[in-house]
């Protein structure tokens, strides 16, 4: 049942995006390559081979993007940084870029004058491309340290002004879905131990990089170092069969524990070393395929997060699946489970995103008893659309952002210490290997114009109302905010289909008159020629 009451004083309200997705101007300024550069550079590993080359042109348009920001009234910005933007071969010693370094500096000044509070993640997947060939990115362990000095430049760089750093943003999709599967960025199909290799990697890089900010930074700059984990819900099939509710804990401990265990408790949940522990033995493996921290690391882990971050999209439904023994056993293998959805879910975009808000409490509450009660921020969260046309009445996403929204109050009467919420995202945006065919954003981007305009969706409105009104007071006033975002919309809708008449014009004066021009030319001179050979 929906909950009508309003948020904690204080509650921070934002929007976000990821560097690689917005910025564009990839290879502008002294920028070095990424992964994502060299990834989506390689036909077929994109649908209908889309990059991010310019994507939303976010690296000339900051001052717009701002001004949306102060449209919606948001209290903070989570944006990332592009390592290398401001490292070019991701290596310190070698190179550093200074207008990278402006661009970023630039960016948080403008957001703080407005009054919009940056947070800022260190990692949104793009890798500098030399340290991938090179070293083999997060295979080697030595990435440790190039992303500890790093690390270390953006906090001497920012760390004045910025106060909340997020290390690493959804980190399992970079072991998972980089160096399991190969759908992502550097696009690496190893199997076997490659994804938790990854993680270990990852796990001890922010430990080290939460301690260079303990020791050098914390003093002075009054900051704060998490990690932001995105993670599912897992409900089991059968809430009264053991083995369904064995399946959905490893459902969620093959997901969220992999990195929130070690940093809150000090090591991989038991009941990830017993199982990848035991499918290693099968294989007749020495070791366990997933890597062990010592003592001493556990120690250095342990208790390395300031806040977190938790991304949410969806739930699933969870029951015991074995798999027969397999030579080659995975991550995907490995916790032998299947998953399932209710067909009855409402699914308004792509087939893995089904709106199921009352999951996203239970995942709260889990974080809650498991992990000691943790400085919570919502980090990500939304809905995305498939449909090509554009679609400014978005009234699936408003009923998503509330229905989550909602299930984030009743978490917090739960005595769930959650601080802040960031829709997922500001802007429609290049969306990794789905290309610009997911949209994610609050504010449609006409992608075929040049100039790539900005124009608010329904859920602009509906979720400013949200803000304004510190959660949902009650049921009559927040009745009308629907059709009030309703009505907003289609008057969007006639701006945006005039300009989108302008651009078909402009493309077709573009492209259609000096093609016509050209072949006028072409037959005339054939024409002429035939007139002269006659002639002669």
């Amino acid at each position: 049942s929906f909950y009508y009451g309003t948020f904690p004083a204080g509650f921070l309200w934002g929007v976000g995006s990821s560097a690689y997705q917005t910025e564009g101007a990839w290879d502008k300024d002294g920028k070095g390559p990424s992964i994502w550069d060299t990834f989506t550079h390689s036909k077929g590993k994109v649908l209908s081979n889309e990059t991010g080359d310019s994507a939303c042109d976010g690296y000339y348009r900051v001052k717009d993007d701002i001004q949306l920001l102060k449209e919606l009234k948001v209290n903070h910005y989570l944006l990332s940084i592009s390592w290398p933007r401001i490292m070019p071969t991701g290596i310190k010693a070698e190179q550093l870029n200074e207008k990278g370094i402006q661009f970023y500096n630039d960016t948080i000044n403008s957001l703080l004058e407005n009054n919009i509070t940056p947070i800022v993640s260190l990692y949104h997947w793009d890798l500098p491309q030399v340290l991938q060939e090179k070293y083999g990115g997060w295979q080697n362990i030595s990435m440790i340290n190039y992303f500890n000095d790093y690390a270390n430049l953006c906090f001497e760089k920012f760390g004045d002004r910025v106060k909340h750093w997020i290390t690493f943003s959804n980190p399992w999709a970079v072991a998972e879905k980089g160096y399991e599967t190969g759908e992502h960025a550097p696009g690496l199909k190893l199997g076997g131990c490659a994804a938790y290799k990854a993680a270990h990697h990852i796990i001890k890089t922010h430990a080290k990089v939460w301690h260079s900010y303990n020791t050098t930074w914390r003093r002075e700059q009054r900051g704060m170092v998490g990690i932001s984990l995105t993670s599912g819900w897992g409900e089991p099939v059968d809430p009264h069969s053991q083995t369904d509710r064995d399946a959905a804990e490893r459902y969620i401990q093959f997901h969220l524990g992999w990195f929130a265990n070690p940093i809150y408790r000090g090591d991989y949940p038991e009941v990830m070393k017993n199982y990848v522990g035991r499918k290693s033995a099968q294989q007749g493996l020495g070791t366990s395929r997933l890597p062990t921290f010592s003592v001493q690391e556990k120690t250095y882990i342990k208790g390395t997060s300031d806040f977190l971050g938790i991304g949410h999209f969806t739930t699933r439904y969870v029951l015991q699946k074995s798999f027969p023994f397999l030579q080659v056993s995975s991550y995907h293998t490995d916790p032998d489970l299947a998953e399932l959805v209710d067909p009855n879910w409402p699914a308004p975009g792509p087939k893995w995103l089904y709106s199921v808000p009352w999951g996203f409490r239970r995942l709260l509450n889990f974080i809650k008893t498991q992990y000691g009660n943790p400085l919570i921020y919502v980090t990500e969260n939304g809905v995305s659309e498939t449909v090509q046309c554009s679609q400014l009445c978005d009234e699936w996403r408003i009923q998503y952002l509330k229905g989550y929204i909602n299930e984030i109050l009743k978490a917090l009467n739960d005595g769930v210490n959650v601080k802040g919420y960031t829709a997922w995202s500001l802007l429609d945006k290049f969306e990794w290997n789905k290309g610009f065919s997911e949209r994610f954003g609050l504010y449609h981007i006409d992608f075929k114009n040049k100039n790539k305009p900005r124009y608010p969706k329904a859920s602009v409105d509906y979720y400013k109302r949200i803000i304004s009104a510190n959660g949902f007071p009650s049921p009559r006033e927040v009745e009308s905010w629907q059709q009030k975002a309703m009505d907003t919309c289609s008057a969007t809708h006639q701006h945006l289909a005039a300009d989108s008449l302008i651009t078909h014009m402009e493309m077709v004066t573009e492209i259609v008159l000096p093609t016509v021009f050209t072949l006028c030319i072409l037959i005339s001179i054939v024409l002429l020629i035939f007139y002269l050979r006659n002639h002669s």
